[in-house]
């Protein structure tokens, strides 16, 4: 049982994969990777193994291996190929056993520089001048999995000189930085984000970030700390740039300190990224020009568009995944429109009338340019 679950894990971190997903069904056991943001199906043990499967993951997550009842949460530190990894352990229960989804951080893979993220030469430097501003509010929004950790992680490595402090509060913590004080929150004893943010700001610090702004309180001491000369840095889950606006305001912040406390938000999605050594170059038919409109973001004629050709190395010819963006800043028309109960729509046709370029925008401009496919930012845009 100990060789199956360390060659389920072994499969994973051979295929890239960033989760493995363990589902029991009534006469199966499913297992499932995540490669490149897609779930693919593998094999799987033998049904009857069901329970010792999940046991002994259990066991090495150090979890509770009788509590079946509840969702637990652990972590297990594993050497693979000599490579150091740290796999996260969700399990939850289900109408057949315990579902358990690891999610694999290879610490020694993770690049935190902004060129390989996906930030283009004339993204960047907004980006920057944002996240130099002395204090205010930055926030990355986007649904779970869509890499806004580890954004948020590359701005701090930029920041991180020896005459600032940074303090982090997450949950859980996902990679370790040298030089910055991280804070594990634990709800079970009562050290949760807005308590940690409590205590925080007694600490001295210059940057703060907090893993995730969940309700009220944590977003008045992040506005708070704002508005005392911090620069504050946290996640939100909204769909797009101004949805993190109107989702502040829902959550019940007033207006006017979001307005005086918020300097950017960046929404991203990822996108899985071109094998450029099989990918093929193909002319844009008119239909396709017509439909998205392509004319408008190149001046290359005949237009040119790529597809994945799958090789006997990689099945999908995609490898790895690249993120596309959209970064609205505030400004004062902006900030007029907030108080004036602007709808989200609203919001975004001011921002992209100064210039911001939607997701969907940047994600054309990446397909012109042969880092994805149009099938792809269509897939995780779900626009057009």
């Amino acid at each position: 049982m100990i060789r199956l679950v360390n060659l389920v894990i072994q499969r994973a971190v051979e295929q890239r994969a960033s989760d493995i997903h363990i589902e029991p069904f009534e006469n199966r056991l499913k297992v499932r990777y995540r490669i490149d943001g897609v779930l693919h199906e593998v094999e799987s043990p033998p049904a009857a193994s069901t329970a010792a499967v999940i046991s002994r993951i259990k066991i090495m997550a150090k979890l509770n291996i009788a509590e079946r009842r509840l969702p637990q949460d652990g972590r297990i530190m594993i050497r693979v190929q000599g490579k150091e990894l740290d796999l996260r352990v969700s399990t939850v229960p289900t109408a057949h056993g315990e579902s358990v989804v690891m999610r694999i951080l290879d610490r020694e893979a993770v690049v935190f520089d902004f060129e390989t993220l996906g930030f283009t030469d004339e993204f960047l430097p907004k980006f920057i001048k944002v996240l130099d501003q002395p204090h205010g509010i930055l926030l990355v929004t986007g649904p779970t999995g869509s890499g806004k950790t580890t954004t948020l992680y590359t701005a701090l490595s930029k920041l991180n000189t020896p005459d600032v402090k940074i303090i982090t509060v997450e949950d859980p913590v996902e990679y370790q930085i040298e030089g910055i004080n991280q804070i594990q929150a634990k709800p079970q004893i009562g050290l949760d984000f807005s308590h940690a943010l409590r205590s925080i700001v007694r600490q001295d610090p210059d940057i703060i970030m907090i893993g995730e702004m969940r309700d009220l309180e944590t977003a008045r001491i992040a506005i708070q700390s704002a508005l005392t000369g911090h620069l504050v840095l946290s996640t939100l889950h909204t769909n797009n740039a101004a949805g993190g606006i109107t989702r502040l305001l829902d959550m019940g912040v007033e207006d006017y300190l979001l307005t005086s406390t918020v300097n950017g938000i960046l929404a991203q999605r990822l996108v899985r990224r071109l094998d450029r050594n099989t990918a093929l170059q193909y002319e844009a038919p008119p239909e396709v020009v017509g439909e998205f409109n392509l004319e408008r973001y190149t001046d290359e004629r005949p237009i040119k568009l790529y597809k994945p050709m799958p090789s006997p190395l990689n099945s999908s010819g995609y490898f790895g995944r690249t993120t596309i963006m959209e970064f609205l800043v505030m400004t004062d028309s902006l900030r007029r429109q907030v108080m004036q109960k602007a709808t989200m729509g609203a919001l975004e046709e001011q921002a992209r009338a100064e210039g911001m370029r939607t997701m969907y925008e940047d994600g054309i401009v990446k397909s012109l340019g042969g880092s994805t496919t149009l099938e792809e930012v269509l897939r995780v845009t779900q626009e057009g």
